[in-house]
């Protein structure tokens, strides 16, 4: 991965006064919004505000490797300014509110930023307190999560001390980011044990929301027996309630008999439900049928129904596709070229045809690449590849080739 960039040599947020009209503002600088940066700027648009609060930025699909032990946590972080394109104004402040009749940002400070244009790409929201009990237990005694960078590694300390008792993985019923995670890492941690020899005393136990392993029926099935060679009980329709940390038990609600179980769990893996964040959930962008606030936006050109000027991206657009980072890749784009669009007085010209991948960490050593679009139609970069097998060099691919396509590809806007 190379040497991580000193913080001190990266470039700073501004301090310059928000007056005047901004051409372009990005609100969030994950993924989404660098990437589209990104490409404005190197599509020559010069006026472009960022509006990110954190230090730092994080490539997350590598936390289910820390969590699996196959990968350390600092390689997944670089800092902020070190992603930020040359010539991208950024703004370390959080954005509270966006009136979007008057096109203005209110920030953290106080602050009104205005604006011509606006990318929303905020990112999600993280409820841990959406489960009771689930705030209290994380990152203490036996209860850990891969979906927070100060979590990951305890998640790898827990597997490695494990020799016995039973191991709860859990998936949310809400949408979430990079949907496979959850089961990901029980595979992971599986195999571990099988390599240890002690697989054969451990309960491993899945918990999940939907009425299959996945939404693409052919990896549904190659998952099925993965989770068969494991021995793990997946209880399918149905999802964790509340999480007594002291008894170490869990209740489990069971959708499809309308039944509620109490589990007990000597490892427990929790996945919180996951929303927008609160200023955009009861914001007038947020679309009326989500119930997790995300925002409206049309499914091929990501701008919003109602204000041209808007356009949404990355996990907290209220689309019907699985959010991963590599949706973002086939958004940003999209985004990138439709404002253009808009800036030059014509309509939206490319489309967004739902593409997502998932890659599936089946072993230590073992991956399937699930590619598909909104029709569930797989939608495989690499054709000569059958990717519904578990594969070495998928692996490899995840572990040493995808990290440094995503920093010196993907945010610069060439990938």
């Amino acid at each position: 991965m190379g040497k991580e960039p000193d913080l001190a040599a990266t470039p700073s947020p501004t301090d310059e006064p928000l007056v005047g009209r901004h051409r372009v503002a990005v609100i969030g600088g994950g993924s989404a919004g660098i990437s589209v940066a990104a490409r404005l700027r190197r599509a020559g648009v010069r006026d472009i505000t960022l509006i990110e609060p954190s230090d730092t930025h994080w490539y997350q699909p590598l936390w289910t490797l820390v969590g699996g032990g196959q990968a350390p946590l600092r390689i997944s972080r670089r800092p902020e300014g070190s992603v930020i394109p040359d010539g991208v104004r950024w703004i370390r402040r959080r954005a509270l509110a966006v009136d979007p009749d008057t096109r203005v940002v209110t920030l953290s400070d106080g602050a009104e930023l205005t604006y011509e244009h606006l990318v929303m790409a905020p990112g999600l929201h993280l409820d841990w307190g959406g489960v009771p009990g689930l705030a209290e237990a994380v990152g203490h005694d036996v209860v850990s999560s891969n979906y927070a960078p100060e979590y990951a590694p305890r998640t790898w300390e827990l597997i490695r001390q494990m020799r016995s008792g039973t191991a709860v993985f859990t998936h949310p019923a809400s949408p979430l980011k990079c949907g496979g995670a959850p089961q990901k890492i029980a595979y992971l941690a599986a195999d571990h044990w099988r390599r240890r020899k002690v697989l054969d005393n451990i309960r491993i136990v899945l918990v999940l929301p939907d009425p299959t392993m996945f939404k693409v029926p052919a990896w549904s099935q190659v998952l099925e027996k993965v989770a068969d060679r494991y021995g793990i009980e997946v209880r399918l329709r149905s999802e964790m309630t509340a999480v007594d940390g002291n008894r170490r038990e869990i209740s489990v609600a069971d959708h499809a008999s309308g039944t509620k179980e109490t589990l007990g769990y000597d490892f427990l893996h929790a996945v919180p439900p996951q929303r927008a964040p609160d200023w955009v959930k009861t914001g007038p962008l947020a679309d009326p049928a989500s119930p997790q606030g995300f925002v409206a936006a049309d499914r091929h050109t990501l701008q919003h129904p109602t204000y041209d000027n808007v356009f949404a991206l990355g996990d907290v657009a209220n689309l019907p596709t699985s959010k991963t980072g590599a949706a973002v890749r086939k958004q940003a784009p999209v985004v990138a070229a439709n404002l253009l669009d808009v800036m030059n007085g014509r309509s939206p010209s490319r489309r967004y045809d739902g593409y997502t991948s998932c890659p599936l960490v089946t072993a230590r050593d073992r991956m399937l690449l699930a590619e598909f679009d909104y029709d569930l139609r797989p939608s495989p970069t690499f054709p000569l590849i059958d990717t519904f097998k578990e594969r070495r060099d998928m692996w490899v691919f995840k572990r040493y080739i995808l990290p440094p396509a995503y920093w010196h590809g993907m945010l610069t806007g060439r990938l």
